[in-house]
């Protein structure tokens, strides 16, 4: 059900677009003769809809600042010309708040207004935008403006072309557009751009919104992998993704001239918008049992209330189907497929993973019948296990018996929080005899560091890391040290680390976050150790404790520290080496048809079009060392 509503929204987002600029332009047609009005509204959209998604690589923070000016004219503008027509027109327009006028209307006209409700939705279509903007600004902000501003505005406007269409039943509806032939003729030009203007900030909303729903369904192995590109320095919300970008102004393009006018636009508009509210209606109810905790009869009253009503918008929009509503299914369906296989696979091939994982110190056990030597360098070891070797790493050493002399096995994690903290971000553990695992945890907002920021602050981290296991060991130093540890991982906090080993005596070289330029090279200490990169010309430093403990077992703790320290520091001007794992997915024999197809075809071809991980994780291809892995599920 989640998958259904994320898909619908991304389906909103082909959809919107199309509508609010052809919606937006068809004002034109008050103004031209049919024959010009057929040949400029179509083109005029295109081009407006090219200009809106090319826009989309500099990022909105560069013209954001305008949005909210446009939104207000806008906003202000239809409150006006509403105020205008229910003074001129009908006073007492008002009456038709009265809800018992809709319980009459559905009473007379019977099925013909049931099936007319499907038509009517294109009137709350772009209040699901507003949760995108959820990323961007506060509860509040959106509940005060929409309160004060928004609803109000809508309410005077919708109350207007109802009081000047009270007074004109007779006109050419298939000629004249409901908004604008209650514009007067004096203002109509203006508004007409204004509209425009409106519609490309609205587009901008629910284009970000698909945005961000797709990044976050990458964060969750939902989606395949694609290029995220933060466009703001900022604010990390504001993201762009190029190949899905393209994709929807082709289809907004696609649909716009395909449909040719708002009434398909709009009953496939308003299906999707209509999906997503009664999914967040079914998922509310949810929430309110299992995480609010509430009382599963107000749960269940939540759902029969609001359900009700959108099952009855629900089921008059599928009336619709053949009329511009099977667009939005259509999508749906197709990147349900798409992210259900997506996410199915990669869950399986996680569980081949855990079922095929082995120790190092089995692997190790081994080295004295393969002849394993270890070579110079880190090796750096990309799994998503969490605990033991991967298959895939285990398959290479059997085959090429050699591994790095510092090995880390790197798991990256995606948590369901938007930020993480520099200081919980890496967790530690110690796997073997200079060997390491880390987990680097990362928000659904954050940036991932470059490579080189990445290797520093995990070699410093791994330094932090031998100390503090050195300290953990003596149980009269243990309790003077504040870090924390997890399922024998320890995190590593940069700053309270770096603050206690600067008071220790050691004297831990904090400038620039742990890294000096080479110009300013530290003097050598008798309790340091300094680490000169061959990539670029950075020295970090790792001091070592003197100890406050008796002379033979302060001096036996720190020379093994300084041991393992300095072989860190060889490995490291060694060089590091990613090794990650390159995947192959094949069925089991007699394994169903759909499977095959699934499993075979549809996820084997997204693996080949997608983001590969070295591209995410942004790995020099120079360093970079692929390890070929079968997985038959």
């Amino acid at each position: 059900m989640v998958m259904i509503g994320t898909c619908m929204v991304i389906g909103d987002g082909v959809l919107t677009p199309a509508i609010s600029v052809f919606s937006a332009v068809s004002g034109l047609e008050l103004s031209l003769s049919k024959d010009q009005h057929e040949y400029a509204v179509i083109p005029i959209t295109c081009a407006i809809l090219v200009f809106l998604f090319a826009l989309q690589h500099y990022g909105t923070h560069r013209v954001g600042f305008l949005f909210a000016p446009i939104v207000l004219c806008w906003l202000l503008c239809m409150s006006a010309i509403g105020l205008y027509n229910i003074i001129r027109w009908n006073p007492h327009i008002y009456q038709a708040l009265n809800p018992s006028y809709m319980i009459t209307f559905l009473k007379k006209t019977r099925k013909s207004g049931w099936m007319s409700l499907g038509g009517i939705l294109l009137c709350m279509t772009g209040s699901e935008a507003m949760f995108a903007d959820l990323g961007h600004f506060s509860y509040s902000a959106i509940q005060l403006a929409f309160t004060s501003l928004v609803y109000p505005s809508l309410i005077l406007g919708y109350m207007g072309q109802a009081a000047y269409l009270s007074k004109h039943h007779k006109f050419d509806a298939s000629n004249q557009i409901g908004f604008y032939i209650a514009v007067p003729e004096s203002v109509r030009w203006p508004v007409l751009v204004l509209a425009i203007l409106a519609s490309v900030v609205g587009s901008q909303a629910i284009i970000s919104g698909t945005f961000s729903i797709i990044n976050q369904s990458q964060s969750l192995s939902c989606f395949p992998r694609v290029k995220v590109v933060h466009t703001s320095a900022k604010i990390h919300g504001q993201i762009y993704i190029p190949e899905v970008n393209w994709m929807l102004m082709i289809l907004c393009i696609a649909v716009t001239v395909g449909f040719r006018n708002t009434k398909h636009m709009g009953n496939a508009s308003g299906l999707a918008v209509i999906t997503v509210m009664f999914v967040t209606t079914c998922l509310m109810s949810v929430v309110m049992m299992l995480c609010w905790h509430r009382s599963p009869l107000l749960a269940l009253a939540f759902f029969l209330f609001f359900g009700s009503i959108e099952a009855l918008y629900f089921s008059a929009s599928l009336i619709k189907f053949l009329e511009g509503a099977w667009v939005p299914i259509l999508l749906s369906l197709i990147l349900l497929a798409v992210m259900f296989v997506w996410h199915h696979t990669t869950i399986k091939k996680y569980e081949y993973d855990m079922h095929n994982k082995v120790t190092l110190e089995w692997l190790l056990a081994l080295g004295d019948k393969l002849g394993v030597v270890r070579v110079p360098g880190i090796g750096l070891v990309y799994t998503d296990l969490t605990s033991g070797v991967p298959a895939n790493f285990s398959r290479f050493v059997t085959n090429l018996p050699a591994f790095h002399r510092v090995l880390v096995f790197v798991c990256v994690k995606s948590v369901p929080v938007p930020h993480v903290l520099p200081a919980e971000r890496y967790l530690v553990g110690r796997v073997g005899h200079r060997s390491y695992r880390c987990i680097v945890r990362y928000g659904y907002r954050d940036v991932h560091q470059d490579v080189d920021s990445f290797e520093t602050e995990l070699v410093e981290s791994l330094a932090a890391f031998i100390k503090l296991d050195a300290l953990f060991r003596c149980s009269d130093a243990a309790g003077e040290v504040d870090y924390e540890r997890e399922n024998a991982l320890t995190v590593i906090g940069s700053n309270p680390l770096r603050r206690h080993l600067g008071i220790m005596g050691g004297g831990y070289d904090d400038s620039h976050d742990g890294v000096s330029p080479s110009s300013d090279a530290a003097e050598d200490s008798a309790n340091g150790i300094e680490m000169a990169p061959a990539p670029k010309t950075k020295r970090v430093r790792f001091a070592v404790e003197e100890s406050r403990r008796s002379p033979a077992a302060a001096g036996e703790v720190d020379e093994r520290v300084l041991e393992e320290l300095h072989e860190l520091c060889e490995a490291r001007e060694s060089g590091t080496a990613f090794i990650l794992g390159h995947s192959h997915v094949q069925t089991k024999p007699g394994s169903s048809l759909l499977k095959k197809l699934a499993v075979g075809v549809v996820y084997n071809f997204l693996r080949r079009n997608c983001r590969g991980p070295d591209v995410v994780l942004r790995v020099p291809p120079a360093s970079l060392l692929e390890v070929g892995m079968v997985y038959v599920l």
